[in-house]
């Protein structure tokens, strides 16, 4: 192994344990740093809520520190606050996610307030009604978007009403309305329990303390009837393409929303696909669509694409914004680079040039404990391998210009696009 290796987390350096529970830990010493920052996730994201309660899982999320049965609002961020700590809670279609940061010296505060509040929210009704009246605020300013109006189009085109995927993870306004705290209290007590958590820590700990610190602090956490981990199919039968228009009154911009199903983060040809995508849509200025419709032709204000990669079914997607007038030669231009993408070879300059942009930005994302962290837990939920750091050089440097054309192959389809336009009528 080289200098340079050395310094990258993997399965010699990360120490990890599971507690009877279910909860796994991982934890990186990372003694340059004198902070230490905490990432986990359980199962508790929108694919667990029903289709009417569309938003109960973020609200879930997003209300769980405004109160405790030990602690109320004003305590559980000055115990924070007074050390200069910090603590998030986000929800996301499969899981919820949380992160903090602390000083090192200040772990066991950070961890014991993580504790209370994953385990113990009371969900005040003053604090729900005020997270209701901010999301609805939201979600009606969402409306006069065209980018939001044309994602979301898209996706409910691409995903039928069935389909976890169809509903975004922030709700409608209707769905949020009917959510109640007693729902909020149910959803929490079906959802997060210990089984298949996970919780990193990285920072200038010892790794037998902090593995010590979690072990005591959530060891005897039980969860009468766990809710099993579910997993998203792509939809029995994909949505043939077509185009949706959203009309929005009053604007001067008509945003695109062009998707297809991608691979999710687990396929095996997800790095080619990824390398693939940038090819078309982000290296550079955008990659070779932003070259062909926003530098050489001048249609668009900004023009990209995306591959999802999460736990499921996400979309592979094209985004660009221009000026209505141009809607058509903007979507006809788009539609030319994926079927091109999709029918050649990349070039070697491509291949290598994305080979080398994909390499060098990986030490960065380790600059600090928070990015290291971010790569341990997305090792551990994708089931990565620990080692994945470590060999990622050389996965991307076996990746062939036959790779990239396989992966567009596989999933991108000129004909196939689901496209959705929102702009003035």
């Amino acid at each position: 192994m080289s200098k340079s290796q050395a310094s990258i987390p993997h399965s010699g350096n990360i120490e990890q344990a599971e507690l009877p529970n279910g909860i796994k830990i991982l934890v990186y010493e990372n003694p340059a740093v004198q902070s230490v920052n905490v990432m986990g996730s359980l199962h508790g994201g929108s694919i667990y809520e029903a289709s009417e309660q569309s938003g109960l899982a973020s609200i879930v999320a997003g209300a769980s520190m405004t109160g405790t049965g030990n602690r109320d609002f004003d305590a559980i961020h000055g115990a924070l606050e007074d050390i200069g700590a910090a603590l998030n809670f986000s929800g996301h279609k499969h899981k919820v996610g949380f992160s903090g940061k602390a000083l090192a010296e200040d772990l066991s505060t950070l961890v014991d307030v993580a504790n209370d509040v994953l385990r113990n929210p009371v969900f005040p009704a003053e604090h729900v009604e005020r997270l209701r009246g901010e999301r609805l605020t939201w979600l009606q300013y969402s409306q006069f978007d065209t980018r939001y109006r044309a994602s979301k189009a898209m996706r409910e085109a691409l995903y039928p009403e069935d389909h976890p995927y169809h509903y975004g993870t922030y709700g409608n306004e209707e769905s949020i309305a009917g959510i109640s705290v007693d729902d909020l209290r149910a959803f929490h007590s079906r959802q997060y329990g210990p089984a298949g958590m996970i919780l990193v820590i990285v920072g200038a700990v010892k790794s037998d303390e902090a593995l010590a610190l979690v072990g005591d602090a959530f060891g005897d956490w039980r969860q009468e009837s766990p809710s099993a981990a579910q997993c998203v199919d792509a939809p029995a039968a994909q949505a043939a393409g077509g185009r949706r228009t959203v009309f929005v009154p009053g604007k001067t911009q008509s945003d695109i929303s062009m998707g297809i199903i991608g691979p999710s983060r687990k396929a095996d040809d997800f790095l080619a696909a990824q390398l693939a995508n940038s090819v078309l849509g982000v290296f550079g200025m955008m990659g070779r669509i932003g070259k062909s419709v926003r530098e050489e032709k001048g249609l668009a204000y900004y023009a990209y694409s995306s591959v999802g990669g999460g736990h499921g079914p996400e979309p592979w997607s094209v985004s660009a914004g221009v000026n209505p007038e141009n809607v058509d030669l903007a979507i006809e231009s788009i539609l030319a680079e994926i079927e091109r993408l999709s029918t050649e070879l990349a070039t070697e300059g491509d291949l290598a040039d994305n080979q080398s942009y994909f390499t060098g930005r990986m030490p960065l994302r380790l600059e600090s404990n928070e990015g290291i962290a971010s790569n341990i837990h997305s090792m551990e939920s994708y089931g990565l391998g620990l080692d994945y750091l470590l060999n990622y050089e050389e996965m991307i440097g076996r990746i062939t210009r036959e790779d990239l054309l396989a992966a567009a192959q596989t999933y991108l389809s000129a004909e196939d696009m689901t496209i959705a336009v929102a702009g003035p009528e």
